[in-house]
């Protein structure tokens, strides 16, 4: 499923900038999702890391994401029911899976750091069965100095003498 947002990136110096826009990816709730403390063998991750990949596949396909030249990835992670507490950057293997989906959808071209900044964790609302929602924001409107804001590495030089 893909919404335009309404985000606007403020402008900066009188430059006029456009509306961001954001899409929604979500996968089937229930699909079985891989989390860094699972101890795994290789061919059973193998086979979820595929499940997780398609999932985004054909998800990004059927809401007809667009191609971007850089974009920004949030993973939302909406637990099971079960009340109980979750770090959700421990579910990182999954989102991985998800945005090379995007990649093999032609979402982008690659996700190295030239075109993608994130994925970053968030913890959603509980569903039954576990679900993982990627959303999506276009960055080829924004301008560099708000990229700044999204990525503050690129503004800090380490410090000499300190440790």
């Amino acid at each position: 499923m893909t919404r335009p947002s309404t985000l606007v990136v403020p402008p900066t110096g009188g430059t006029t900038t456009q509306p961001a826009r954001r899409h929604v990816v979500a996968l089937p709730a229930g699909l079985d999702l891989l989390n860094a403390n699972q101890r795994q063998h290789h061919q059973a991750k193998a086979r979820l890391v595929k499940e997780i990949r398609t999932a985004a596949w054909a998800a990004a396909r059927s809401a007809r994401l667009p191609r971007l030249e850089r974009a920004h990835i949030l993973y939302v992670v909406h637990p099971n029911s079960v009340s109980r507490r979750r770090d959700p950057g421990n579910w990182a293997p999954s989102a991985k899976a998800a945005v090379d989906g995007l990649v093999d959808a032609g979402v982008l071209d690659d996700d190295n750091s030239t075109r993608l900044l994130g994925p970053d964790p968030r913890l959603g609302s509980p569903v039954k069965g576990y679900q993982l929602v990627l959303v999506v924001t276009d960055l080829t409107a924004v301008p560099d100095s708000h990229l700044a804001l999204l990525d503050p590495t690129h503004q800090l030089t380490p410090v000499e003498g300190r440790t």
